[in-house]
C-alpha cells in the first residue's frame, strides 16, 4: 500500500525529471537539430562551448558580472529590510505587506513595466531626473547601463520577497537576551549586530546566498523580454545563450552539453561555498576550538 501511495510521485519524477535528465546527457554527445536523428559525436559539444564558441565566455562573463552584483546588493538589501521590520514598530505590518508586494508582480510584467520606466525619451524616471537638473542615461539601451538597469529591476521584484521573510524569520529566533548581555557590556548597536545578529543568523544568510546566487546564475526572462540580449551582447547571458542555441538555431544538442556544463559550474561553485562556509557560519551548539571545530 505504500508503494501505491508513492507511486504518483516516483512516476512524476522518472517521467518529468529523471528521464529529461538522462535524454539530455544523451543528446550533449550528439548532434541533434530536432528533425533528424541524433549523431553520436563524443566530447565535440563540449569542446565547441570551451575553445571555438565565441559568445560563450562572455555570455559567462556577463552572468558572474551580474549575479556578483545582484547578490551583493540583494542580499545586503532584504537583510536592512528585515531588520528594519523586527523592530516591532507600528504599522509594521502594512509595510511588511508593501514591501512583499513586488514579488508577487509576474517577471514579464515586471519587465515591460520597467521597460516604459527606463525608456530615455519618454520614461518617467529620466523625466524625473531631468526634473531635479540631471541628465538620465540610456538605460537599457546603453551598453554600460543596461546590466545596471536589470539589477534594479532585480532588485525591485526580490528584496522584500522571500529573502526578507526568510531573514525576518532568523532575526525574529535570535535570543533577547543575547541582545541585553551585549549592551550591559557596552556593546552599541553596530557591534550588537555584527557580533550577535550576523554570528547567530549566519545560517540564514548561507542559505539565501546559495539560493540567490543560483537563480541569479539562471537569469533569463528579464534579459528576453526587456533587452533582446543586447545592446551589443551587453545582456547576452549564459542561459540566454542556451536558449538561442535550442530555440533560435535548433541545435539541441549543442544545448544539451550548454545545459550539462552550467550544471557542472553550479555544481563546483556550490561545493566551494559550503567548503567555505565552515569558517563564518555558526550553527547552535556548535563548539569551536583553535580555528576548527
Amino acid at each position: 500500500m505504500g508503494y501505491v501511495y508513492i507511486m504518483p510521485w516516483v512516476l512524476g519524477f522518472l517521467i518529468f525529471t529523471a528521464f529529461p535528465l538522462v535524454a539530455s546527457l544523451y543528446l550533449s554527445l550528439t548532434q541533434y537539430a530536432i528533425i533528424t536523428p541524433p549523431k553520436f559525436i563524443g566530447l565535440a559539444n563540449f569542446q565547441k562551448a570551451l575553445f571555438k564558441d565565441e559568445l560563450f565566455w562572455g555570455s559567462v562573463l556577463r552572468t558572474g558580472h551580474y549575479a556578483a552584483l545582484n547578490v551583493a546588493l540583494g542580499l545586503s538589501g532584504s537583510l536592512v529590510a528585515a531588520t528594519l521590520l523586527n523592530q516591532h514598530l507600528k504599522g509594521t505590518t502594512i509595510l511588511r505587506t508593501l514591501y512583499y508586494l513586488p514579488s508577487l508582480t509576474p517577471i514579464v510584467a515586471s519587465a515591460l513595466l520597467w521597460s516604459w520606466i527606463f525608456q530615455p525619451e519618454i520614461g518617467v524616471l529620466n523625466y524625473l531626473l531631468e526634473g531635479v537638473g540631471v541628465q538620465g542615461p540610456r538605460w537599457l539601451q546603453s551598453t554600460q547601463w543596461a546590466i545596471p538597469s536589470l539589477i534594479i529591476m532585480a532588485l525591485w521584484g526580490g528584496i522584500g520577497g522571500s529573502r526578507m521573510i526568510v531573514f525576518l524569520a532568523g532575526l525574529q529566533g535570535v535570543p533577547q537576551e543575547m541582545y541585553d548581555s551585549a549592551a550591559v557590556d557596552g556593546a552599541n548597536w553596530w557591534h550588537r549586530f555584527r557580533h550577535v545578529t550576523v554570528p547567530l543568523i549566519s545560517p540564514v544568510i548561507f542559505f539565501n546566498m546559495v539560493l540567490m546566487i543560483i537563480g541569479s546564475c539562471r537569469v533569463f526572462s528579464v534579459s528576453y523580454v526587456a533587452t533582446g540580449g543586447g545592446p551589443a551582447y551587453a545582456t547576452y547571458f549564459y542561459v540566454y545563450h542556451l536558449f538561442q542555441n535550442a530555440f533560435q538555431y535548433y541545435s539541441m544538442g549543442y544545448a544539451a552539453a550548454l545545459a550539462w556544463l552550467f550544471f557542472a559550474m553550479m555544481l563546483v561553485f556550490t561545493v566551494i561555498q559550503f567548503r567555505a562556509s565552515s569558517r563564518w557560519v555558526f550553527y547552535g551548539g556548535e563548539v569551536k576550538q583553535d580555528g576548527g571545530k
